[in-house]
C-alpha cells in the first residue's frame, strides 16, 4: 500500500485499516500546525486507491472499520467519496464504518442529500478539529470557520445521523484565558452533541505563525497548571449523556479517560492527583512538545 507524507490518524483509530485518499491538508492555515508543511495538497487517483485496496485485501483478513488518510479527506466531493466507498464495499464488504478527518468547510460543501447518501455508503464518523468553542480563539488560530457556522454544520450532521468526534486543544486560548475557554467550549459541546470528545494540548512548534507570535510577545502560552485547571473546568461543565472523553493524546501532561457523566469526578480526581504528584512548581511553566 502506498502512503505519501507522514500518516496521521486519531489515537482511537489505532485498530482501523488506513487508506490514503489525499496528501496533506487542503486548508493548511491553522496557525499552530506544521503537520503538512512538507507536502503539497493533492488527491490520490482512483486507480491507486483501488490498487491499494487490492493489496490490503491480501494483508487484512477483515476490516470492519477503515480510516481515510490524510488531513481533511472529507474535502473530496460527495461523488468522489461515494466512489471510494463503493470500492471499499467491493473489496471489504464486511466494512461497517468509514471514518476520516473533516473541517467545517468540508461539511459546508455538501448538500443535505449528499450527506444522506454518504451516510448510506457507510461514511459515519467524522473527526472535526473544533479546538475551541470560543469565537475569538477560533478566529485567532485561523480554523476557517466561525462558531455559528460550526454549530450549523454539526447540526446538519446530527440531522442525517452522521456521527462527529470533536477534537479540542487545551491551552489554545493562552495565558489566563483557560477557564473562560472551557466555559465557551463546554457550552458549544453541549449544543452540538458529539459522539466522542478527544482533547489534546497546544504545542508551539518552530516556524509556525503561533510560535512567531510567542517570540514577538503577541501570544502568551498558558502554564501547564493552567491547562490542567482548564481541562478540569471543561469536564465539569460538559452535560452530555454517555459520551467518551479521551484526554489521552500524547501532547497531554496527564492522561485521563472516562465516560461522561459517569466518570466526571473520577477524571477530575485523577488530574488533581497528577498535579499533587508533579507539584505546582514543576507545572508553573509551559512544556515543550515534540509534535501534534
Amino acid at each position: 500500500m502506498q502512503f505519501e507524507g507522514t500518516t496521521y490518524r486519531p489515537p482511537v483509530e489505532a485498530e482501523s485499516m488506513l487508506l490514503q485518499v489525499t496528501v496533506g491538508c487542503a486548508h493548511n492555515q491553522c496557525t499552530y500546525c506544521n503537520m503538512y508543511d512538507d507536502v503539497s495538497f493533492r488527491v490520490i487517483k482512483s486507480d491507486q486507491i483501488e490498487h491499494d485496496l487490492q493489496e490490503a485485501r491480501q494483508i487484512f483478513s477483515k476490516a470492519e472499520r477503515i480510516f481515510l488518510v490524510n488531513g481533511d479527506a472529507f474535502v473530496l466531493s460527495a461523488n468522489r467519496l461515494k466512489k471510494i466507498a463503493q470500492l471499499i464495499a467491493d473489496y471489504f464488504p464486511e466494512c461497517k464504518t468509514i471514518s476520516m478527518y473533516s473541517s467545517i468547510r468540508n461539511i459546508q460543501s455538501k448538500s443535505d442529500e449528499d450527506l444522506k447518501e454518504l451516510k448510506r455508503c457507510g461514511i459515519n464518523d467524522l473527526y472535526v478539529g473544533i479546538e475551541s468553542g470560543w469565537g475569538q480563539v477560533v478566529s485567532h488560530i485561523k480554523k476557517g470557520h466561525t462558531i455559528e457556522e460550526a454549530k450549523t454544520e454539526l447540526a446538519r450532521l446530527n440531522e442525517v445521523g452522521i456521527n462527529h468526534i470533536a477534537g479540542l486543544m487545551l491551552g489554545v486560548a493562552g495565558r489566563a484565558k483557560g477557564l473562560e475557554n472551557a466555559e465557551h467550549t463546554a457550552a458549544f459541546l453541549n449544543e452540538t452533541k458529539p459522539k466522542l470528545i478527544w482533547a489534546g494540548t497546544l504545542g508551539l512548534f518552530e516556524g509556525t505563525p503561533l510560535s512567531k507570535e510567542v517570540e514577538k510577545g503577541l501570544f502568551m502560552p498558558a502554564s501547564e497548571i493552567e491547562i490542567l485547571e482548564e481541562e478540569k473546568a471543561l469536564i465539569r461543565s460538559i452535560n452530555l449523556e454517555n459520551v467518551p472523553f479521551y484526554g489521552i493524546h500524547p501532547t497531554n501532561t496527564l492522561p485521563v479517560f472516562g465516560i461522561l457523566p459517569r466518570d466526571k469526578q473520577k477524571m477530575i480526581d485523577a488530574i488533581d492527583l497528577g498535579i499533587s504528584r508533579l507539584g505546582k512548581d514543576a507545572l508553573s511553566d509551559f512544556f515543550k512538545r515534540a509534535s501534534l
